[in-house]
């Protein structure tokens, strides 16, 4: 079992007192629209998705990966506008981050990754915010370059919000949540979310994005979100392992 929330107290009480290490994996992600095809909750379920597989791999002999309940509210300001955009102060999501994060760890864990697939800079910054000064604590996310540049040509380009690469990923861990017809209907948009905010741009639609997507949501598959949630996996598992190795030290 890797979800945290299924467990009981007695159940969690044992497995931290016959294993060596457990870690918990945090999902971070947002309500915040993704176009006429995706779910408000595309962050989050990208997130938790990575992190399943991530907590699999994870775990193995002594060692248990947990899967946290989620965060699903974040700093979500370039979305304001659309129906959905529910944002959060960026210091009132660092201190309910640290919060978790530290009753985690007072609980026994051997460390808290939090792991972020909402990619908006000021979200970034008060997730990466919650671990300052923490040694058992990681942040996993694409934006860290080691990680963005193992993922697909759509989503280094910058234009990749609730297009090929996003919709992929829901594909690949949530196929029911997509509207698949809407998707294919969408004109390719490129439009890239990173060259805009480096251009001073601070919402959507002042980038011309009009429809809260962009990218080319209909050359999206379930296969290469497959291979994508691989590679989103791939990152929290090494941000872990380099993690608990400096503790080890």
């Amino acid at each position: 079992m890797t979800k945290l929330g299924d467990l009981s107290t007695d159940a969690l009480s044992a497995l931290l007192a016959s294993a060596s290490d457990v870690v918990a994996l945090v999902p971070v992600g947002s309500v915040e629209p993704h176009g006429p095809h995706l779910p408000l909750s595309t962050d989050t379920l990208i997130s938790e998705g990575v992190c399943l597989r991530a907590a699999e791999r994870l775990t193995r002999e002594q060692r248990v990966a947990l899967v946290a309940p989620s965060v699903s509210y974040g700093v979500t300001n370039y979305a304001q506008g659309f129906a959905g955009a529910i944002t959060v102060p960026a210091d009132v999501l660092t201190a309910l981050l640290r919060a978790i994060v530290e009753g985690y760890l007072r609980d026994g864990f051997a460390h808290v990754c939090l792991v972020n697939n909402h990619l908006e800079p000021d979200h970034d910054r008060a997730v990466r915010a919650a671990v300052v000064g923490i040694d058992r604590a990681s942040v996993a996310c694409p934006l860290d370059k080691r990680w963005g540049r193992t993922l697909s040509d759509e989503y280094k380009s910058g234009a990749c919000h609730a297009g090929r690469y996003e919709t992929s990923l829901v594909l690949a861990v949530a196929a029911d949540k997509v509207d698949d017809a809407a998707a294919k209907a969408l004109p390719a948009l490129d439009i890239s979310l990173s060259q805009g905010i480096r251009a001073g741009k601070t919402t959507f639609r002042s980038m011309g994005i009009e429809r809260a997507y962009t990218g080319a949501p209909g050359e999206a598959s379930a296969e290469e979100g497959a291979d994508l949630i691989e590679r989103l996996a791939t990152m929290v598992v090494t941000e872990v392992e380099e993690a608990l190795a400096r503790i080890d030290r």
